[in-house]
């Protein structure tokens, strides 16, 4: 009996559907609140055991794939590209970078597939889009470069002066990842760009890999209705000192619309001083959530798994409702995060408090220094990892700052 007389389609078909579903699952997992390293990697193992049926089926998993790419979402372009790259078939990969190039979001799939590939099967295919003529083939194999954390080189040079803006930010956000200070003049240059991607990025960059003085374009992006500011708040707060972040979280919180950035920030800057005020925002129905994350991040505690939790807030919603006419459409951006009991949280302050001395800044219940970085890498949430990731960068200047979003065996 040949091979293709043993496929049964449902099955193959199912392969394909799961791999796309669940690897949306796992892109939203890398910057979740309640996944851990281990965690990710359960959830990567399903994700390989359906690639792997694909694989199995040959041609016939491939079919599956390429039909699945008229629904034009990421998790199909992912499952393709990943398909595509292990067949080594250029021809099938230009079907899926066809695809991808309609919008941002398809765009990244691609480059996670990238991300996921064994070296012998994207090094020589990256290599040949980093000299493309198409400046999309040339941002994807930078963006690729960028999540094996490998330097394009002489690519990243040309695309760091190119004219095309979305090239341009690609290669910017790079030399952050990479650590590449040589780039610090092409950097500086481009905290100018009229493009806004090319600017924030740019100024990203040049904050991770030492140069402070950009501080001050990083923050024209701390605004509220900035789709950058959270992260432009995750490195600014981490680059200055606590005395100067705290200052700023302070003239920052007199701006409208600014609450839940400064819970935020309260616990990105680190400094126990903030707990108790922390604590009252847990009375808070729309901050308390978030307060809890903040208090978590600083003190190491568990609020589900030490027994800190309190109940959903009668009469309280969040995220879309059943109301046709409720306007809302927004997701609960608190959904994966525990509901704190400010009471049971005070009483666990009152108790183990001492341990913390105000003006220092924590991580994860630790005063962050280098001896600390891989311990709350091996067992801290995603959210928390990805902290650590940046707050290595900040600490030496030509550092790779850790990809989060790779397989988490390679981790």
């Amino acid at each position: 009996m040949n091979q293709t007389s043993q496929i049964i389609p449902q099955i193959v078909a199912q392969h394909a559907e799961e791999a796309a579903f669940l690897w949306l699952l796992r892109d939203a997992a890398v910057y979740a609140p309640h996944y851990t390293l281990s965690d990710l990697k359960e959830l990567d193992n399903r994700v390989d055991a359906h690639i792997d049926g694909l694989r199995i089926a040959g041609d016939a998993g491939w079919e599956f794939c390429e039909d699945g790419l008229k629904e034009e979402e990421p998790g199909e372009v992912f499952a393709a590209a990943t398909m595509a790259l292990d067949r080594g078939s250029r021809e099938n990969l230009e079907q899926v970078f066809a695809v991808a190039q309609s919008a941002p979001e398809l765009s990244r799939a691609l480059i996670a597939a990238f991300g996921w590939a064994q070296p012998n099967k994207w090094e020589s295919v990256v290599q040949d889009l980093l000299t493309a003529d198409s400046q999309f083939d040339r941002r994807i194999a930078i963006g690729a470069c960028a999540i094996r954390r490998v330097n394009p080189g002489a690519a990243l040079t040309q695309a760091l002066a190119s004219d095309d803006a979305a090239l341009c930010a690609r290669a910017c956000k790079a030399v952050g990842e990479l650590g590449l200070t040589e780039h610090a003049r092409a950097l500086l240059a481009h905290t100018l760009h009229s493009d806004d991607d090319c600017r924030f990025w740019a100024s990203w960059s040049a904050v991770l890999t030492g140069q402070r003085s950009c501080i001050d374009v990083l923050n024209t992006f701390t605004t509220p209705q900035s789709p950058f500011c959270e992260r432009a708040l995750q490195v600014l707060l981490r680059a200055l000192s606590a005395t100067e972040a705290h200052s700023w979280l302070e003239t920052f919180a007199t701006q409208p619309g600014t609450a839940r950035l400064v819970v935020q920030g309260a616990g990105i800057i680190g400094n126990p001083v903030f707990v108790p005020w922390l604590i009252g925002q847990m009375h808070t129905p729309e901050l308390a959530r978030v307060a809890g994350e903040s208090f978590s991040s600083i003190t190491g505690v568990d609020i589900a798994y030490d027994d800190l939790e309190g109940e959903w807030p009668e009469d309280f919603e969040a995220g879309p409702t059943e109301d046709p006419e409720d306007e809302n459409v927004e997701m609960d951006a608190d959904e994966d995060l525990p509901w704190p009991e400010p009471t049971l949280i005070e009483e666990w302050w009152r108790e183990h408090g001492v341990q913390f001395g105000n003006g220092n800044r924590y991580l994860v219940g630790e005063m962050i220094r280098p001896q600390m970085y891989q311990h709350a890498l091996d067992t801290g949430t995603q959210r928390q990892r990805c902290a650590v990731a940046l707050e290595m960068g900040l600490d030496k200047a030509d550092s790779i700052v850790c990809e989060m979003r790779a397989p988490g065996y390679w981790q």
